[in-house]
């Protein structure tokens, strides 16, 4: 069942987001960046934690407490278990195999390699950034981080092999056609802006083109929402009560952070957007991994 303080919920109206790109940071949010991507082991910063970044005393006291919490084994199995289940969930959505209309198009098979590699990167980094998203909304709303999960570092590679920089289609790099797709993935996801998966997978114009408008149905149908449920509701029952706390993050002390940077109400609102979010770009990651299947 969901944490009582924590329904799952979209803000209304839509919070006012300034995330701080890598390229303008520097000096301690520019080592916390690198901290970060080391630790999670992703190529590029998620939306959520730069927008974090835009509160830079909330930033510094949560990722002071986080750091050893995301280093952690429990927390890479947990990552792990979550991504393993919104896998599996996707499934029962049936989604199609593009492959025949890839081949159909010229897609060759290490174009479609490179394709599934990347999907490798956001299957694996977004389940850190919707345990950190829940953690954050967790504390900024009175729970508690209560668990007493594995606190031994985890040793080695659990990352897919490095990829470099992303590759962006930002939307003025892109065409008329491109620039319509991300106003539609606006609309259906209900969000401000188009996340760095999508991107990223649509320097492949037509393969991405091809790949939202198979998924885009399945956003809109009760079975999704019932996954994305199902996701909020295994991960915060996880990051409150089966991951450690060695460095002993508590709730009061990021509400106190938070203020000093801005009404609270508003860093509130920021973090129910993400925690509203993820699950549902964790499925649609799922169903585009699916779809090449």
């Amino acid at each position: 069942m969901p944490h009582p303080l924590l329904q799952r919920l979209l803000p209304d109206p839509i919070p006012a987001l300034h995330p701080l790109p890598e390229y303008l940071v520097e000096g301690e949010c520019a080592a916390t960046y690198a901290a970060m991507k080391q630790a999670l082991q992703v190529p590029w910063m998620g939306v959520v934690t730069m927008a974090y970044a835009h509160y830079p005393t909330f930033f510094r006291v949560l990722w002071q407490g986080l750091e050893p919490v995301v280093r952690s084994r429990a927390f890479v199995e947990h990552c792990r278990a979550v991504r393993a289940q919104a896998e599996q969930a996707a499934l029962r959505l049936h989604p199609a195999s593009l492959l025949p209309a890839l081949r159909g198009l010229g897609y060759a098979p290490r174009e479609l390699d490179a394709i599934r590699e990347l999907l490798e990167v956001f299957s694996h980094g977004n389940q850190p950034y919707l345990l950190i998203a829940s953690i954050a909304r967790l504390l900024l709303e009175g729970g508690e981080l209560d668990g007493t999960g594995d606190v031994a570092p985890f040793q080695g590679q659990h990352g897919p092999r490095p990829v470099g920089a992303l590759v962006l289609m930002e939307a003025h790099h892109a065409d008329a056609p491109t620039r319509a797709l991300y106003a539609d993935i606006q609309r259906t996801l209900r969000l401000p802006f188009v996340n760095t998966d999508y991107r990223a997978l649509a320097r492949w114009p037509s393969y991405f083109s091809t790949a939202w408008h198979q998924l885009a149905p399945h956003v809109r149908s009760d079975a999704y929402r019932q996954i994305c449920d199902e996701l909020h509701a295994e991960v915060l029952q996880r990051v409150t009560h089966a991951l450690p706390n060695p460095a002993g993050l508590r709730g009061e002390a990021l509400r106190q952070a938070a203020a000093a940077d801005a009404p609270l109400d508003e860093l509130v609102a920021v973090a129910r957007l993400f925690q509203w979010l993820l699950p549902g770009l964790v499925t649609n990651v799922a169903l585009l991994r699916a779809q090449l299947t």
